[in-house]
């Protein structure tokens, strides 16, 4: 039961976030379908392709043991740099702490929502990832929207999504 009351606080914690979020966007300019940043709100919106099903992708994302294969590649983590507890409401650790979290909101193979932040964030201080998987022929649409961080993160965590996710995960799936 208490688990079941502490996902919930974590989920209306999150909605309140995301409200306003989506109250700045709505004080900022029209936003491009790429990487943004204006004085208002701060987006990451990035697509990639997958030659993997959904439901791959899906578990890849969300399983401990696998995370930490494709993580590994990229020679900075050791081979059990992850930690996830696949459920709503569970918590993760990523790349040997260095992101940490819990999972929002899961709909099987096809979303993952996640209230995600790195370690040298202040205490307390959360984002919003959601990760929408689309079946496209025999693979996968991946579309990531990160938002709800400080506009100075902006271009790191931009890049650091093509080097430690898009680059390790095309090569775990070869």
């Amino acid at each position: 039961m208490a688990s079941k009351i502490t996902a919930l606080l974590l989920i209306i914690a999150i909605s309140l976030l995301q409200l306003s979020v989506l109250a700045q966007k709505k004080t900022a300019a029209a936003l491009p379908r790429n990487n943004t940043e204006t004085a208002n709100s701060t987006t990451i919106h990035q697509e990639v392709d997958f030659n993997v099903s959904p439901g791959r992708l899906y578990e890849t994302l969300l399983d401990s043991k696998q995370f930490s294969e494709f993580a590994s590649l990229l020679g900075e983590f050791s081979a059990n740099s992850a930690r996830i507890d696949p459920s709503v409401g569970g918590a993760f650790s990523l790349f040997d702490g260095h992101i940490t979290g819990r999972n929002i909101e899961l709909v099987p193979n096809q979303r993952i929502v996640q209230a995600w932040r790195a370690a040298n964030w202040p205490a307390g201080v959360y984002s919003v990832v959601k990760f929408e998987l689309e079946k496209q022929g025999s693979g996968t649409h991946l579309v990531l929207d990160h938002t709800g961080f400080a506009g100075g993160l902006h271009d790191g965590l931009a890049s650091g999504w093509q080097s430690h996710y898009w680059d390790p995960l095309t090569q775990h799936f070869k």
